[in-house]
């Protein structure tokens, strides 16, 4: 059986997705994120020990819009919790045992040549509508790039960007203050679809908080969502299950879900 997570604002969480959502007094902390020898993301206790369990009875894979660098700053999957698969860079990496796996890399760069236009023309048409991005500008392995906002624009402006976006085969996605801009082409559901296939099993329970997580999450036959993430926004409550809790206890309440989940299978 296959479980699939997304982890910032859904498993773990960050110093500022900690002062944004609040530190729950009765729950203990596990430092998760090691960042130029500090500390910068946590889950709760019980949170990392559902986590061990649910990778003893399960394949677990991540699935998340960090590079691969990035993600290796999650210092829990180098000995505590030992991966099989991870999905990075929002799906445009598959790694098996740390290592990206060259017949996904391959079938991703066809498909971004084919797929959508170019980064620069969608730039372009953003300058020309007249929208201005108050935030830093970074790229992500030259495969997409996003901001990190100073300010959020007004939920009519993040509409036109959103429309916009997909009108040049590209999709935007808000998460805290970062707005990402990534190819359709590169999809964490597509990714996972191919891990599925390459292992013949499906995806059982999947969790994530933003709109680019839904990609995944429509082919888990569970799907589970924090009650502060953008993808009920943009979604709604229909198809999927909320938490009661919001921040690091709906990472906590998620997991539980994902055991009592498994535990119906096996």
């Amino acid at each position: 059986m296959i479980t699939a997570s997304d982890l910032d604002r859904t498993l773990m969480y960050s110093n500022r997705a900690l002062e944004e959502f609040g530190r729950p007094e009765d729950k203990a902390l596990k430092p998760v994120e090691m960042h130029r020898g500090n500390w910068t993301g946590y889950m709760t206790e019980a949170s990392f020990s559902m986590l061990k369990e649910i990778n003893k009875h399960s394949l677990f894979i991540p699935v998340t819009t960090r590079t691969t660098e990035q993600f290796k700053r999650f210092v829990i999957f180098e000995k505590e919790i030992p991966l099989t698969y991870a999905v990075t860079t929002n799906g445009a990496h598959v790694l098996y045992n740390g290592e990206p796996l060259k017949d996904w890399s391959e079938q991703l760069y066809i498909q971004l040549k084919n797929g959508c236009s170019p980064e620069e023309e969608l730039q372009s048409a953003l300058k020309k509508s007249g929208i201005y991005l108050d935030g830093e500008r970074k790229q992500a392995e030259k495969l997409f790039f996003y901001y990190l906002l100073n300010c959020l624009p007004p939920p009519s402006e993040l509409l036109e960007i959103r429309e916009l976006t997909a009108a040049y085969g590209w999709k935007m996605s808000l998460q805290g203050r970062k707005l990402y801009f990534i190819p359709n082409a590169i999809s964490k559901g597509k990714a996972l679809e191919f891990i599925c296939n390459r292992e013949g099993k499906e995806a059982l329970a999947g969790a994530g908080d933003s709109v680019l997580d839904w990609d995944f999450l429509k082919d888990c036959t569970y799907r589970f969502v924090p009650s502060h993430g953008e993808l009920l926004k943009v979604r709604g409550s229909g198809d999927i299950s909320l938490t009661d809790q919001c921040g690091v206890a709906a990472g906590e309440e998620i997991l539980q879900q994902f055991l009592n989940v498994l535990a119906l299978k096996i």
